[in-house]
């Protein structure tokens, strides 16, 4: 989530999370279930009824009341990165609607309409939101603005093709005849839903691209009116806090729980069983968060580690670095890389090591489950609904369609809460379980410490690349062989069968499919099957490790070939016209053909450059830095330039640019979980360091212009802060900077070598 609060227009679109039983009956008016399916051959599907008839089927994604409210449901979670406002701003264009009435509510986890609508499964994540949503949501509006305009036809007695729309009203001018929206839902919902409708040119947007739809979720969590999952209370809750083993794998041995028990508040203790994935441990259900706290502080738990992954982080180093002495599994080859090597001029031989990182939301992990015979409900910021209804249906003895999941807001995630295993969702159905076999039968809420997310596992994986590139003697790439060693999020996940040779997709993007123009490349992957440590996708998954790399060696090769850092990738672009245009709008913005000012007497600045691709957007960032005699430095500026497609929201847009390098920066500079013996060394951010306010450098976003299908915006912001950084460094030092992250590792100017 972007950090700044960022000003609203007075009139904003509120956003309300409920279920979907209330979505069916609020305002009786039409309702549109739009076929999400991308083979879907029908424009629109579904039927319309007026409130409480229970006619609709449970596809419903449009809404319009007799009240005049247009009511968007969101099958993606909102967590901050602006999915609600994407969507409802697609839905507002076609239908012409006052932004003022659109309301967004999240969609539960159904079961049925996903497999009626051959979705898969239904998340967030990947930066998909909107890319996947902007043809469906923008036909869901323009098919509701055709029925309203088919209606007052009927009404009226006059030609379709005479009547306009604009911000909710329905007008005739030669008639002066007009009606809201609210008007003509009813009479709206019993005609046929059109088997295609005309979607708007793009000259004719008035909301798409513009600055006017302010974020539909920034006034609720301004004044506190947002809930989240921590915010949830139902009549007897209890909230439960968990005691985890400290090593990943352990078991409970035996505990005692008498200290707990005597803790006020403190109403029963319960041990719960694990998932063969997740933590199994102790619970103390308690009648606020206090208490439970307190109790399970209080619990005294043997552990019996026998089974528990023992190894610390130096050791996985150094498992990871004799690995890369063997060929891995072939993850992209072309030409003859070896034989290239062999002939090229100059080779350069580096090795780059990124450490284990935590997701650190804002939100530690929560979820609140009630428990009842045949059914489980649960309250949660969901990112990943198939799947973690799927899980705790098994873990509960249910059917998928037994368990209702509640969409509320996340307090942040960058795919923490989006597990093949649903952990800690997983954790609270086990925990109701529990307690239910103890004749406990209240609604519990499960609450993680920072400690606990901080300890919990799921981390993004440590990696160590090995690279050799080679130039000939023009200091033209020639060759390029990369071996990558790092743990594989698929692995042992739902997702396996997605593993090609081996090789966790994942893990090697960014690198495999390399967009420069190299005529002999070859990557390599050593996946560990015995490390134990649980790993998760994280905010852009494997582009976080290998732009690091891969922009780093580029930088090495424009320097050995004495060539600018900007020219030199272009020259390599000749494929790819987009990523150039990119990359020469970032250089333009930051005035890269003029000399950088200089710093004071004893400081050096410099500036550097990364242009990396995920998720099909494409960003390019200059970064420039300030170095202090004693190493140390600040980053000064960052200029960001990117190709997202058509921009829906220019505000979103930026914010998630702006906090992506937020992001980006904090691991750059700070970010490293450690572990020793087995344990997890960090535990808050007293000693895991995120960038703190005064670390922010100014930001600039620009955006290229492009009429292509929107693509993510989410995570792409990331990936090239680290290079960009890390060539600044060099270019004001000479001094190049391998592994993250970069703290303390420069050395003062005075005694460089």
């Amino acid at each position: 989530m972007h950090p700044l609060v960022r000003s609203h227009a007075a009139a904003i679109p509120a956003v309300r999370n409920v279920s979907r039983r209330r979505f069916m009956q609020g305002a009786g008016g039409l309702v549109l279930g739009i076929a999400l399916a991308p083979a879907a051959t029908r424009a629109a599907t579904g039927a319309a009824a007026t409130a409480g008839d229970g006619a609709f089927a449970p596809n419903a994604f449009v809404r319009i009341g007799t009240d005049g409210s247009v009511t968007v449901l969101s099958k993606h979670l909102e967590m901050g990165q602006g999915a609600y406002t994407g969507l409802a701003t697609l839905v507002a264009e076609e239908l012409d609607a006052d932004w003022a009435s659109v309301r967004v509510e999240g969609a539960p986890a159904n079961t049925d309409l996903y497999k009626n609508l051959a979705l898969g499964l239904q998340g967030t994540g990947g930066s998909t939101a909107i890319a996947n949503s902007y043809e469906q949501m923008r036909r869901a509006g323009a098919t509701a603005r055709a029925m309203l305009v088919a209606a007052a036809a009927r009404q009226w007695q006059v030609d379709a093709k005479d009547i306009t729309v604009s911000a909710g009203v329905v007008r005739h001018a030669a008639t002066q005849r007009q009606a809201g929206f609210g008007d003509l839902a009813a009479a709206a919902a019993k005609l046929p839903v059109p088997e295609s409708v005309p979607l708007k040119a793009a000259a004719d947007f008035r909301l798409i691209g513009k600055e006017a739809p302010r974020r539909v979720d920034g006034l609720a969590k301004t004044d506190g009116t947002a809930i989240f999952t921590q915010d949830m209370k139902l009549p007897g809750m209890l909230v439960a806090m968990a005691a985890h083993p400290p090593r990943f794998g352990g078991k409970v041995a035996s505990f005692d729980a008498s200290k707990a028990r005597a803790v006020p508040g403190v109403r029963h203790v319960v041990q719960f069983s694990g998932t063969g994935h997740n933590f199994e441990g102790v619970a103390v259900l308690a009648d606020n968060t206090w208490a439970a706290r307190t109790g399970r502080d209080a619990l005294q738990v043997q552990w019996d580690d026998s089974q528990a992954y023992r190894k610390g982080s130096d050791e996985i180093r150094a498992q990871y670095r004799a690995a890369l002495d063997l060929p891995g599994a072939v993850a992209a080859s072309h030409g003859d890389a070896e034989a290239a090597l062999a002939q090229s001029a100059k080779v350069i031989e580096a090795e780059y090591e990124v450490p284990y990182l935590a997701h650190a939301a804002m939100e530690p992990m929560n979820c609140l489950v009630r428990l009842g015979d045949d059914r489980c409900d649960i309250w949660n910021g969901e990112q990943f609904q198939t799947v973690d209804q799927a899980v705790v249906a098994k873990v509960l003895g249910l059917a998928p369609e037994q368990v209702f999941i509640n969409q509320l807001y996340a307090g942040g995630s960058f795919g923490r809460r989006a597990t093949p295993h649903a952990d800690y969702i997983a954790e609270a159905a086990l925990i109701a379980k529990a307690a239910r076999d103890q004749g406990v039968r209240a609604p519990i809420k499960l609450v993680w410490t920072r400690e606990d997310d901080m300890r919990g596992g799921y981390y993004r994986p440590l990696n160590v690349h090995r690279a050799r590139i080679g130039l000939d003697a023009d200091g033209k790439l020639q060759a390029w062989h990369v071996r990558l060693a790092g743990q594989s999020i698929f692995l042992g996940s739902p997702f396996e069968g997605a593993m090609q040779n081996g090789i966790d997709p994942t893990s090697v993007e960014g690198q495999a499919d390399l967009r420069y123009s190299v005529p002999n490349l070859h990557v390599e992957s050593y996946t560990p099957q015995d490390v134990g440590v649980p790993v998760l996708w994280y905010r852009s998954v494997g582009h976080t490790h290998t732009a690091f790399s891969a922009e780093s060696l580029i930088d090495e090769a424009a320097a050995a070939a004495g060539q600018d850092p900007v020219a030199y990738r272009i020259a390599l672009l000749d494929q790819h016209p987009r990523h150039r245009k990119v990359l020469e709008l970032a250089a333009e913005r930051a005035g890269w053909s003029q000399p950088l000012a200089a710093g004071a007497q004893g400081l050096r600045r410099g500036r550097g450059v990364a242009l990396h691709e995920s998720f099909n957007t494409i960003v390019a960032q200059v970064a420039e830095v300030t170095v202090q005699a004693d190493g140390s430095f600040k980053v000064d500026r960052i200029v960001c330039a990117l190709d997202c497609g058509v921009v829906v929201n220019p505000d979103v847009v930026r914010a998630q640019m702006e906090g992506g390098i937020g992001f980006g920066l904090s691991t750059a500079l700070h970010g490293a979980l450690t572990l020793k013996d087995g344990v997890v060394e960090q535990s808050n951010f007293h000693d895991y360091a995120v960038l703190r306010i005064n670390e922010m450098p100014a930001i600039e976003v620009h955006t290229v212009a492009s009429t292509a299908k929107p693509t993510g915006v989410g995570e792409p912001g990331v990936p090239p802060v680290a290079p960009a950084v890390a060539n600044a460094l060099y270019a004001a030092t000479g001094q190049r900077i391998r592994t993250l992250p970069f703290a303390a590792q420069l050395k003062p100017l005075a005694k460089q070598a």
